[in-house]
Formats: structure tokens, C-alpha cells, sequence
């Protein structure tokens, strides 16, 4: 598989980033068996948070056996420096491990968190800290919001950012979700670029849900091709997977036939959308 650098890391990742989330409700067995079909495949970053249900707790029998072949990142949804210290530890406990290689502000949608986790006795604090003690390598932050992601890269060095990004998106732009001016920024600061919501058809249509996924996945090959493949050809670093272990077989398919898409194979996939909901922002 592919690798490319994350940003100023200097991290060679897969351009597939293994989704915690879809271990949140997974039995040991069924884990193990999405780890081992990662690292069959090469996978060498995963992404996880306490929030995700289970995942620390069932990765962590990896991180003992296989902690070295992984980026490990992780996150925190608190926003003061005592909760998020709080969540750092724990994660670290749950999970077995030492350090992470990089740790995030998680959700941080709200430019009043924002104020909160970047100011005096916030959650940055924490995590500035915790690298100082050899806990946390690089920093990070995550968003729905693009508005909110750039006015943190104007207050603070993030190392990486994770924001979504698909054709969806693409088609119906709007000042919440038009990550182009991100991805400008990002480059000229060397800024490591993470996609989520790659896989985001759009918010679910009915009560009855096929996968585990809040919103509502593109599922067949062809479809988890392009949209893998649209997002790789924005120069970003790595996607993650989506949220439900049955997608990952053909995320992992499509990261290992990966090839850029043509201008016009893009415009042709983001006019496809036309009739489609995008995710955020959310009504």
C-alpha cells in the first residue's frame, strides 16, 4: 500500500488509516480479525478515542504484541486541562501503551470550546505537557467544521488536522464544509492532512440502519473505489476508514488499486452528487 508523508510528523503513513470507531461494539474476536486483516495489508496508523465504545480496550492486546508498527493516534473530547489529562492517562492505560504518536483535540466543532481548549488551564495544556514528558509526540485537532479548524491553525501549530472530505461535500459546497481553503493552508504550513467521512454518502434516509455508521456509507466496490480514490487525488496524506469492520475489506481493496482520478472523472463524480444531502453542515 501506498505511504505519504504526514506533514511536518515526518510520518510515512498508509494512505488508509485504520478507524477505531468500527471496533466500538466489536467482540475481542471480531478485532482480532480486523487487526489482523489490517496489518496483512500493511496498515501502519490507527486512529482511535475513548468514545469509540470498546476500541482501546480491544486494541490493546495489539499494542502489546505490535505498538512499533503503528502511528498510534488518539483524542480527547474534554476541554479543560484536568479532564483532558485525565483522558490521556486513561487512554493510555486502556490501551497498554507508553506514548502516543499523536494526540487530538476531538469534535472540536464550536469556536467557544475552541476558546476554552486553547486558552488558560485548557485542554492544549494538557496534551503540551504530556509532550514535554514524553507521552505525546506530535498535536493535533479534529473537526466537522472547516471554519473552526482554521481559525485553530491561526492560534495554535497544530502538527496534523482530520476534518471530512468527500464529493458529496464537494458538490454542495458551503462555508462549513468547503475544505479547499484548508487543504491551501495545510500545505503552506506542512500541516499532516487526515480525511474523514471519505466514505459519507449522506445522512441516513430511514430508522433502519445496514451498518453501524451514523450516516449512510457508500457500500458498493466501485463506489468505496471512487470515493477513496476523489479524496486521495486532493493531495491529502491518509483517510480513515469508515466505522463498520465489513466495509474495511474493500476500503483496504481500494487503497491498494489506488490511482488518481482525472479532472474530468472528478468533475463527472461530484456532478454525480447533485440529488445527494451532504453531511454538514447538518440541518
Amino acid at each position: 500500500m501506498e505511504k505519504r508523508r504526514l506533514g511536518r510528523t515526518g510520518h510515512m503513513s498508509t494512505i488508509v488509516t485504520f478507524g477505531g470507531a468500527a471496533l466500538s461494539t466489536a467482540s475481542q474476536e471480531e478485532a482480532d480479525a480486523a487487526i489482523e486483516l489490517v496489518l496483512s495489508h500493511g496498515v501502519n496508523h490507527i486512529d482511535v478515542a475513548p468514545t469509540y465504545g470498546d476500541a482501546e480496550s480491544r486494541l490493546r492486546p495489539w499494542m502489546k504484541k505490535y505498538r512499533d508498527r503503528f502511528f498510534l493516534a488518539c483524542k480527547t473530547g474534554k476541554r479543560t486541562k484536568k479532564e483532558a489529562t485525565e483522558d490521556l492517562h486513561r487512554s493510555l492505560e486502556r490501551l497498554g501503551v507508553t506514548y502516543f504518536d499523536l494526540y487530538q483535540l476531538h469534535g472540536l466543532d464550536d469556536l467557544k470550546e475552541l476558546d476554552i481548549a486553547l486558552g488558560r488551564g485548557g485542554a492544549v495544556e494538557a496534551i503540551l505537557e504530556a509532550q514535554d514528558e514524553g507521552l505525546v509526540k506530535h498535536i493535533g485537532i479534529t473537526s466537522h467544521r472547516i471554519p473552526t479548524i482554521l481559525e485553530a491553525l491561526k492560534r495554535f501549530d497544530f502538527d496534523t488536522v482530520l476534518f471530512p472530505l468527500n464529493y458529496v461535500l464537494r458538490r454542495l459546497r458551503h462555508p462549513e464544509n468547503d475544505y479547499e481553503p484548508l487543504l491551501k493552508i495545510a500545505r503552506e504550513k506542512d500541516v499532516g492532512t487526515i480525511v474523514m467521512k471519505a466514505f459519507a454518502k449522506q445522512p441516513w434516509q430511514t430508522e433502519e440502519h445496514k451498518y453501524q455508521t451514523w450516516y449512510e456509507p457508500f457500500d458498493t466496490q466501485l463506489e468505496i473505489d471512487m470515493s477513496l480514490w476523489f479524496a486521495l487525488s486532493q493531495k491529502v496524506a491518509t483517510a480513515a476508514s469508515a466505522g463498520d469492520i465489513r466495509l474495511v475489506p474493500k476500503i483496504l481493496s481500494a487503497a491498494e488499486r489506488d490511482r488518481e482520478l482525472s479532472l474530468e472523472e472528478q468533475e463527472r463524480l461530484i456532478e454525480s452528487a447533485t440529488n445527494s444531502k451532504p453531511l454538514f453542515p447538518r440541518s
